[in-house]
């Protein structure tokens, strides 16, 4: 594969990986000189995270993060991009509304360069409005980092029953809403594996076993750089290899070959 020449990745390029069993690599990235490099190895997706309110920013949440912060990282990482899809997140309080959600996502695609936006939560109404608008839209269900105030704890989710059927059947909803991809975090891996056999889009996972149909991690936690503790569901790649692109390459085929997560980095 040479990433330079292949042409650019579209939606419809992630669904054929789901149907023929290919597994899809995403990471975070916030900057041109990241997004190249994450391009460059050929990691799928590049998803523009208001995870950066922490690992850039230094905040201990996400929920100080802004429309305009977003706009222009996901500017930043668009610049570099030659193949990989790019996603970008609509922060906290910026889909409050089907109407908010349109305006705030259409800055993101106009202005930021992002394919997709992703919103975290059942949102059925915002995805439904976003996608009859023409806009893709990534849901996010399991631990919910917008909502840590509501939660309490950065923990595994869908524990209980009760919790595990409502997040399934929150998937299915997102997915009949028109949603073109999902990402389950922190749940456990039988529950997401079920999940991710059940819909037909591609189910992203982070913390969530190694049956989802691709990966994400924050590129700051597989680095094992940053202010904050590294989560437990995330491997420092850096400790085996000699340099950034070594470290992403060797996440990009332990992905690839299904070797991460491991078991110690799953529920």
């Amino acid at each position: 594969m040479n990433p330079k020449t292949d042409k650019p990745l579209s939606i419809i390029d992630l669904w054929a990986m789901k149907r023929k069993g290919e597994k899809i690599a995403c990471l975070t990235a916030y900057d041109a000189s990241f997004c190249a490099v994450i391009d460059k190895v050929g990691v799928e997706i590049v998803l523009v995270g208001d995870s950066l309110g922490m690992v850039v920013q230094g905040h201990n949440t996400t929920l100080p993060v802004t429309i305009e912060q977003m706009v222009y990282h996901s500017q930043c990482a668009d610049r570099a991009r030659l193949r990989a899809f790019l996603i970008a997140d609509l922060p906290f309080m910026t889909y409050s509304t089907p109407e908010q959600a349109a305006k705030n996502a259409t800055q993101l695609m106009q202005k930021g360069g992002a394919q997709m936006v992703k919103l975290e939560g059942a949102k059925f109404d915002c995805v439904s409005f976003l996608v009859n608008c023409g806009i893709p839209v990534c849901g996010h269900l399991g631990l919910l980092p917008q909502s840590i105030h509501q939660i309490g704890a950065y923990s595994m989710q869908g524990k209980l029953t009760e919790d595990a059927l409502k997040i399934r059947d929150d998937a299915l909803q997102l997915q009949k809403a028109g949603a073109s991809l999902l990402v389950l975090e922190c749940l456990p891996a039988a529950l997401a594996k079920e999940i991710s056999q059940e819909l037909t889009i591609p189910v992203i996972g982070i913390g969530a076993g190694v049956d989802c149909d691709g990966q994400v991690l924050v590129l700051y936690d597989m680095l094992d750089v940053g202010i904050v503790k590294r989560p437990r569901f995330s491997k420092n790649f850096m400790a085996s290899c000699n340099g950034i692109e070594e470290a992403i390459k060797a996440y990009y085929l332990a992905v690839k070959n299904s070797e991460f997560p491991a078991p110690e980095h799953s529920f």
